[in-house]
């Protein structure tokens, strides 16, 4: 398969002989086939599949989310399909109708749903958390119910083994399925090199572990890079290959509908690729269309309901858990940590809302589906920019206050009537900030007064990346930048928590183990260090974590793991203590790290840390300290 790769472009602009006589037949005979009652329907069913990082959640100390990465990648196509009648020529997937209010707060946490006789676009996808056995016998009902045409899948690459296995009973039990992979590990392994005809496929790709057999050939086509209007573009294409006598996709029509689609309209928006995988033979069409910008892009939300509850977010007067909704306003980190596969370098350059009052629009439209609280996953708030911040957060701050008093009325609209207008008034709110954002690249005044901004705009929490507290691991990483004589990592480490403390926010902190250079000292020196922060109640949260290799990242070439890396094989032996640590499997930890180490971390962080390790127990909100003095 990968002796055989054929790239192509399409500028667009011109229609191939037949096409549109093509699509023309095929409506008139399904609007036949509809009439006589041989098609009860002109949707399809499809399912959406997010594969987990995890095989059982004992001993797990993350917090499970909504899985964002799925429903980012599918609000193009989703909202197409629900809201454009004339966006398929013919028979279309089964999205037709978005969840309503009452349905996205009736939901729970888990990430299970049920799939209707007319499902809304939530309950199309499969969320399980864990695989293990329940979910593949929930996973093997659901295929058999359902019988869908077509599965999509995201996957990061500690998922990728379970995303395999996904595809592989979706083709036992459906044999007739398309199945489509996306997400981070496609993204980092299969790549084209831009303005070039150069595919760059990694040893851990999907495409190279199903060309030299170590898996067998599950996943049809796979599609990589800002892939939210090229998803919409192959699904159109898969579409219009559905035999209209069978009912079923003919692989063999995907390549020539997608050419036909690409000569009529150019490349999609962004930088993307989309491979098809034939038995013998890779199919590769690489989309450089116009720039995107995300403001345009729908909300991840508009088709799915909010199910993530934060401890870190309570209820004043409850104590219960809110509602707690994922927002992110770029995409990628403007660092260039060599251990992080977030980097802008990565993600083919930073990309952002152009304006701060869609960030606010954002923000309205979640507390209108439910969201009592929200989290920006940004690696960095707003990329690190003041300005940006600072215009954001007086806007929101504003809006809130007129909460309080007359509301516009387009506004109370989208925050869905007065119990919206009380989630708005309740909300609270977190964000990642980075140690160098707060004491390296601004003046300590400056720093201050964007807390204060964001407290005043609603912001309880803030999280930031400490890594390490060793500086012999912290000078090999790119990420402590401004340095000063005199002044260490551990030094601003602590004045950067601190500050953030002392404008009455909470503290949520990361701390990577088995970076390079990392050592039996240099780890007890971040568990000291990290403790005495715990101790002084400048951390409400520390969440220790393990450095497992991403395929593209520089320290996976600098420890020699490229080529090595097994995120592939259907059975790997995830016992403690890896499976305390969030995506940490044998094969793929840090070689700095032995498994005594990992028994070492995980004993004393629990002992030395106790209840500030993040668990599932809620944290209270403490009273402002300025207030208290």
């Amino acid at each position: 398969m990968l002796n055989d790769i054929h790239v192509h472009r399409f500028p667009g602009g011109t229609v191939s002989s037949g096409f549109e006589e093509l699509l023309s037949a095929r409506r008139k005979r399904l609007s036949e086939d509809l009439a006589l009652g041989r098609l009860p329907h002109r949707n399809f069913p499809v399912l959406a599949v997010l594969a987990p990082v995890m095989t059982q959640a004992e001993g797990e100390i993350t917090y499970p989310g909504d899985p964002m990465c799925l429903y980012a990648a599918l609000s193009v196509a989703v909202r197409n399909a629900v809201r454009d009648a004339g966006h398929y020529n013919d028979l279309a997937p089964g999205w037709t109708r978005f969840p309503d209010l009452s349905y996205r707060m009736s939901v729970g946490e888990d990430g299970y749903r049920p799939y209707t006789d007319s499902p809304n676009t939530d309950e199309t996808v499969f969320d399980p958390r864990v695989w293990d056995r329940a979910a593949r016998e929930r996973w093997i009902g659901l295929l058999r119910e359902t019988r869908p045409r077509i599965v999509l899948i995201s996957s990061v690459s500690p998922a990728h083994r379970y995303a395999l296995d996904i595809a592989g009973l979706a083709k036992a039990e459906i044999p007739g399925v398309y199945v489509i992979l996306g997400g981070r590990h496609v993204d980092e392994t299969t790549t084209c090199v831009p303005g070039a005809d150069t595919l760059m496929i990694a040893p851990s790709s999907t495409l190279a572990v199903m060309d030299d057999g170590r898996v067998p050939h599950v996943v049809d086509a796979t599609v990589s890079g800002e892939a939210y209007h090229s998803l919409d573009l192959l699904m159109r294409a898969v579409a219009l290959s559905v035999d209209l006598d069978t009912g079923w996709v003919a692989p063999s029509a995907v390549r020539p509908r997608l050419e036909d689609l690409l000569r009529r309209d150019g490349p999609a928006p962004g930088r993307s690729l989309i491979t098809l995988t034939g038995q013998d033979a890779v199919h590769a069409y690489p989309q450089e269309g116009p720039r995107l910008d995300l403001t345009t892009l729908p909300s991840p939300y508009e088709a799915f309901a909010i199910r993530s509850r934060f401890p870190i977010f309570t209820d004043g007067a409850t104590g219960e858990i809110q509602r707690t909704a994922h927002v992110m306003v770029s995409n990628a980190c403007p660092y260039q940590c060599n251990f992080c596969s977030e980097t802008a370098k990565l993600a083919g350059g930073l990309k952002k809302f152009s304006q701060t009052h869609a960030g606010v629009e954002r923000v309205c439209e979640y507390v209108g589906y439910g969201a009592e609280a929200l989290f920006f996953d940004d690696s960095v708030f707003w990329s690190g920019t003041f300005r940006d911040i600072a215009e954001f957060c007086a806007e929101l701050g504003g809006v809130r206050r007129a909460a309080a008093g007359e509301l516009d009325e387009g506004l109370l609209r989208s925050l869905g009537g007065e119990d919206g207008l009380a989630r708005l008034r309740r909300l609270q709110w977190g964000a990642q900030l980075t140690v160098d954002v707060l004491v390296g690249l601004h003046r300590p005044e400056e720093s201050a007064t964007i807390l204060d901004l964001m407290r005043e705009a609603g912001c309880t929490y803030v999280y930031i990346g400490i890594e390490s507290m060793s500086t012999q691991v912290m000078d090999r990483i790119h990420k402590n930048l401004r340095r000063v004589e005199g002044r260490d990592w551990a030094q601003k480490v602590r004045e950067a928590t601190s500050l953030v403390k002392s404008h009455g926010l909470r503290v949520g902190t990361s701390v990577l183990f088995g970076l390079d250079g990392e050592t039996r000292a240099s780890i007890d020196e971040t568990i000291t260090g990290v403790s005495e922060l715990i101790d002084e109640r400048i951390i409400d949260l520390a969440s220790p974590n393990i450095l497992t290799y991403h395929p593209a990242t520089p320290i996976t070439r600098i420890h020699g793991m490229t080529d090595k890396l097994d995120y592939h094989s259907p059975w790997v032996d995830n016992r403690k203590p890896y499976i305390y640590f969030e995506e940490a499997f044998p094969g793929v930890v840090s070689v700095t790290l032995t498994e005594d180490d990992l028994w070492y971390i995980h004993n004393e962080t629990e002992r030395r840390w106790g209840a500030i390790r993040n668990d599932s127990a809620p944290v209270p909100l403490e009273q402002d300290p300025r207030q208290a003095r």
